[in-house]
């Protein structure tokens, strides 16, 4: 039975990859991989740090057609060669229907997909501008959340691939639950999100898949499993004690 979702199966060409001990194969979530399910809505990467989920995103986002530093599968700008090849050894099972719309989210290079907006509006064309997709408004003359927003809010329109890489980094806490009500929105109108995150307000979206990437692999979990749930629970219920534990004196 052919999958209605964009993404149904990501696999690594275990067999291709020419060495484990290298980067990106020596990252312990990559170094574990074989296949990997998304959930047909939302799927979250969580995990520490360095621990890979960006690196895969990023590969899983390149291997779709986009551009690694982000935006459409239009976009073809580059400002610094930064992206691995694991691209090279994925192979991604699409399900029969097409995405009428998709984007690339990379929070750390997003300031460089709102300069090729104005570069591409600035040159010839004969459609509408490029920023009226986004709100109208430049991208660099809104607060970096603002533009965030006005990207979910604007340019997402539905029935789309939408790979996001810690989005919430420029959102306050009401801000990522406005986001949350959008991704509900467009998850309702027939679009698959894959997002790497560290916001437990984000990752409590009902339903969704969770993967968390240790030294170990990749393990689907639990909301209420992570890491990221049990500490910010256990610091809001008494930070006072947390504070004191963490700035106590190490005993000698």
């Amino acid at each position: 039975m052919l999958s209605t979702q964009f993404i149904s199966r990501i696999s690594l060409l275990r067999d291709k990859a020419p060495s484990f001990d290298a980067y990106p194969f020596s990252l312990p979530a990559v170094r574990a991989l074989d296949m990997l399910e998304p959930h047909p809505k939302v799927t979250f990467f969580v995990g520490e740090n360095g621990s890979g989920k960006s690196t895969l995103l990023e590969a899983i986002a390149v291997s779709m057609g986009f551009n690694p530093e982000g935006g459409t599968k239009n976009f073809r700008f580059g400002t610094r060669l930064s992206h691995s090849v694991l691209h090279e050894y994925l192979r991604i099972a699409k399900g029969f229907r097409k995405p009428r719309d998709g984007f690339f989210l990379r929070a750390e290079s997003f300031f460089n997909v709102a300069t090729e907006i104005e570069n591409l509006d600035d040159g010839p064309g004969f459609g509408p501008p490029v920023i009226a997709s986004y709100g109208g408004k430049s991208l660099h003359e809104r607060s970096h959340g603002e533009s965030f927003l006005a990207l979910l809010m604007e340019r997402f329109g539905g029935q789309g691939l939408y790979l996001l890489d810690e989005p919430e980094a420029a959102l306050s806490p009401q801000r990522q639950l406005a986001a949350l009500a959008r991704i509900n929105d467009l998850v309702n109108d027939g679009s698959q999100f894959i997002i790497a995150t560290h916001s437990p307000i984000l990752m409590a979206y009902p339903d969704a898949w969770i993967y968390e990437f240790t030294e170990s692999g990749i393990a689907r979990v639990a909301y209420e499993e992570t890491e990221h749930f049990k500490v910010t629970r256990a610091f809001l219920a008494n930070p006072e004690r947390m504070l004191r534990e963490l700035f106590s004196p190490e005993p000698e």
